[in-house]
Formats: C-alpha cells, structure tokens, sequence
C-alpha cells in the first residue's frame, strides 16, 4: 500500500512541478489521460529515484561530502531528465526543454515529497 501512496504522491509532485515550472509541458487530450500519463511518470519517477539514485549516491558520496550536499541538486535534476527519457520509450508525452527546468522542476518535486513524508506512514511501523 505505501508502494501506490508513494506512485500517486510523486505523480501530484510532477504535476505541480509542470504547472509550476515553465519548460515542462505534459500534453494530453483529456482529463482522464491527464491522470494516466502522471501516474505513469510517478512509477517511472519513484523506480528510478528507488534503483539509480542509491548507486549514484554511492559512487559520488565523495562529491557529495566536497560540495556539502548541493550537488545532489545537480543529480536530482539529471534523474528528472532521465525520468524524461525513459517516459518518451514508453510514449508518455512529457517535454523538459533543458537542464534549469529539470532542476527547478526535481526541486519543487523533492519539496512536495519532503511534505508528504512529514505526513504519511513510511511503511517502517508494520
């Protein structure tokens, strides 16, 4: 159940992101496709965030440690990127128009799970 939770969180978090942020455009037809193609993106975000981030934390933990954290900015808007890619092989219509949109938009993201982690049960209690 806390798999889903976390899947429909991410996908409110990109669709704040791409009202909020201009240069990331999600086109669709009609409401219902609207909520597909974010609930698409939201699994695709939460596995990648799940599977790369770790081993990239890992194997830069020493540019992480040089830069205080902050170049987890930089990584958190290149696995938004990659959230990008991986959505257009399965044909999701997300469009990120360069690094800063990626950026601001991994930012607003990263806040709006930051918000909801304060709030909903992490799956650790069971």
């Amino acid at each position: 159940m806390s798999f889903i939770i976390r899947v429909i969180v991410n996908a409110l978090a990109l669709w704040l992101a791409a009202y909020l942020v201009s240069g990331i455009e999600v086109t669709t037809s009609d409401t219902t496709e609207t909520i597909l193609v974010f609930l698409g993106l939201g699994l695709i975000f939460g596995v990648v965030n799940a599977v790369i981030k770790p081993i990239v934390k890992t194997v830069g933990c020493l540019f992480y440690a040089l830069t205080l954290g902050l170049i987890g900015l930089v990584v958190n808007a290149l696995l938004f990127l990659l959230t990008e890619w991986i959505a257009g092989l399965f044909g999701l219509p997300i469009e990120i128009d360069g690094f800063w949109p990626a950026f601001w938009g991994a930012i607003v993201v990263g806040i709006i799970s930051w918000l909801a982690s304060l709030f909903l049960p992490d799956g650790k209690d069971d």
